[in-house]
């Protein structure tokens, strides 16, 4: 991954080359942004140019030795952590996942925990960096570096780290070994340890602007000039959201009916539907519970500034299309200023203990049942 290959973001491209060249690099830097952004390909892009044995004025030279190695994310002085299950044989750590990981990123450094983890395979458990991990972060980060001048730690969501392995980062980042750097990456950096955060420059990376986005949307993905600029402004600067609007209309289809028939069955108050609805939700994986939650969310979110807007308006600030928007138009007037913020306490808060490991058969019933209350 090269800085060219990152969509968009010509404004940190500039402010981290330029932080190379006046060596002003910061041992432990926090790459935070929204999904989608492109946090992880511009932390590997940004090692792979610091490590660069030709750097251009604006980019890794994409020839030499370390770039080569790079591109396989195979260079001896780049090392990975990332979240993974604990399968109970062995210890639980990300080497044991280190092919699988590559594989995965090279086809695209744009995916989310969802996407990692149903290529390891995991159904009902939430990955998660254990304990053990600490150790080898302290071995390999101790040993001299082989061809670089720096050794380069990328963690891919710090957050889910276990907090006994948190507390051992603390104190590499206080006291780091030397050519030493730590690139973690965030989508929710409010729950990295306060220590770490303070001891980390951190650095936003912005959702991408909508003229970059449906660019790459024509080039790599063929679409018209018409689509490309819907998409893109559909998808409010997440690459992710975008490719799903173009390939995986099954799962947000899904998440769509499940909306639906939580909301009209919240407003007649049928409660043993509810109660069938929490069953049957309740029933799938940790991470299909979260993308339905977060669907929601999008969800109440697009039908209030629906409600809120005029017809002028509601074309640039509401993201929906196709059923969404047909659903949209008929629903918006339940969703107000006066429940708008109860519903999404409630649905956030339900996000937060699913993730948390909450007994969902207990999250959703409770769920509906608020939803039943608030809706009307």
């Amino acid at each position: 991954m090269k800085f060219e290959e990152v969509i968009g973001q010509e404004t940190i491209v500039s402010k981290l080359t330029r932080s190379v060249k006046e060596e002003r690099v910061s041992h432990a830097q926090i790459f935070a942004g929204p999904p989608g952004c492109g946090k992880l390909a511009m932390a590997i892009a940004f090692a792979r140019y610091i490590s660069c044995e030709n750097r251009q004025d604006n980019d890794s030279c994409g020839v030499c030795r370390s770039c080569v190695k790079y591109k396989k994310l195979m260079h001896p002085d780049l090392h990975f952590v990332f979240p993974i299950i604990n399968k109970g044989s062995g210890e639980a750590v990300c080497d044991n996942y280190i092919e699988q990981w590559r594989e995965f990123v090279n086809h695209s450094p744009y995916f989310n925990l969802n996407g990692w983890l149903a290529k390891i395979g995991v159904k009902n458990q939430q990955g998660l960096i254990y304990s053990s991990e600490a150790g080898e972060i302290i071995k390999k980060l101790s040993l001299k570096t082989y061809e670089s001048e720096y050794k380069v730690m990328i963690i891919w969501l710090p957050e889910r780290m276990h907090l006994s392995t948190a507390n051992k980062l603390l104190k590499m980042i206080e006291e780091p070994p030397d050519k030493t750097l730590f690139l973690l990456v965030s989508e929710k950096p409010d729950l990295i340890l306060p220590t770490i955060m303070s001891r980390c420059q951190f650095i936003r990376i912005p959702s991408i602007n909508r003229e970059a986005l449906a660019k790459h949307l024509k080039t790599e993905h063929g679409l018209d000039e018409k689509k490309a600029g819907i998409t893109a402004r559909l998808s409010g600067g997440n690459y992710l959201r975008a490719v799903e609007f173009i390939e995986d209309n099954e799962a947000r289809q899904s998440n769509l009916n499940d909306f639906i028939r939580l909301m009209r069955l919240a407003y007649k108050r049928d409660i043993p539907a509810l109660a069938e609805w929490s069953e049957e939700i309740a029933a799938r994986g940790r991470e299909l519970q979260k993308s339905f939650l977060s669907f929601s969310l999008d969800q109440l979110r697009e039908n209030y500034i629906l409600n809120n807007t005029g017809k002028d308006k509601s074309s640039e600030l509401v993201f929906l299309e196709g059923e969404e928007a047909a659903f949209a138009k008929k629903f918006n007037s339940f969703i107000n200023n006066k429940n708008i913020a109860g519903l999404n306490t409630e649905f956030s808060t339900a996000w937060s203990h699913i993730a948390s490991n909450g007994n969902p058969k207990i999250v959703f019933l409770d769920l509906a049942l608020k939803v039943a209350g608030l809706i009307r």
